[in-house]
């Protein structure tokens, strides 16, 4: 009980997501959670000797990253994992550090250079323009609260997506041309083994995630002394 008591707005702001997952306000965090899936492919492709070409997202909440040279296998492989892992980073700087203003306003700063970089279509270059030029407007103006509450919140979109993602994609159709159907053609086994295995890897970093990563108690104080500036 004592557990529940010091996490109550976690919970209740995950059953919030939940609630609202498939409404119209979740998909601009969706779209998100696919740049990320997207970024971690091109980090990928510049961490194993390649470059990235471009990245790009649609509205329905797609996307691709052209990379050229690097290891096509840790390529193919990262974008889930990538994904998972940066929504997991953002949620345990929320949690554990006081760090939000910082992180929330490099996040936005790494999306527009992302975006100056590699970004070529419409859609994506309005979206994560918009979305740059916010986190870092949050970040310099907004309580450190609300910062802490928007990595909240985009944390948590972020390990609920990406399990349900993997699911959707790799198993539930596996015929869909996915990360996980070119890894099986490019070296072997399915889309569903693959796509099994980084279900599993996501579930147990989540678990590991909630046993060891949320502390005593996380529920955030607002009150007056919450200075922007601070």
């Amino acid at each position: 009980m004592e557990r529940l008591k010091g996490h109550w707005q976690l919970i209740a702001l995950t059953a919030l997501v939940f609630a609202l997952w498939s409404t119209p306000v979740v998909v601009p965090l969706k779209i998100l959670v696919v740049f990320f899936h997207e970024l971690a492919h091109g980090l990928a492709a510049i961490l194993t000797g390649g470059s990235i070409v471009e990245l790009s997202l649609v509205p329905g909440q797609g996307g691709h990253a052209l990379t050229r040279g690097g290891s096509r296998f840790l390529i193919l492989s990262a974008g889930y994992m990538g994904s998972l892992l940066i929504g997991l980073m953002l949620l345990l700087v929320a949690l554990r550090t006081q760090a939000d203003r910082l992180v929330l306003g490099l996040c936005g700063l790494v999306m527009l250079v992302v975006t100056a970089l590699y970004i070529r279509d419409i859609f994506p270059l309005l979206f994560c323009g918009a979305t740059g030029a916010g986190m870092l407007a949050i970040a310099q103006f907004l309580p450190v609260t609300v910062n802490d509450l928007v990595l909240r919140v985009i944390g948590l979109t972020s390990l609920i997506y990406a399990p349900y993602d993997i699911f959707s994609d790799t198993i539930a159709r596996s015929s869909l041309r996915s990360d996980a159907f070119m890894l099986a053609e490019e070296f072997w086994g399915s889309a569903a083994f693959w796509g099994g295995i980084w279900l599993v890897i996501s579930l147990c970093v989540i678990g590991l995630a909630l046993r060891y990563g949320l502390g005593p108690a996380s529920n955030l104080s607002f009150g007056p002394s919450d200075d922007p500036r601070s």
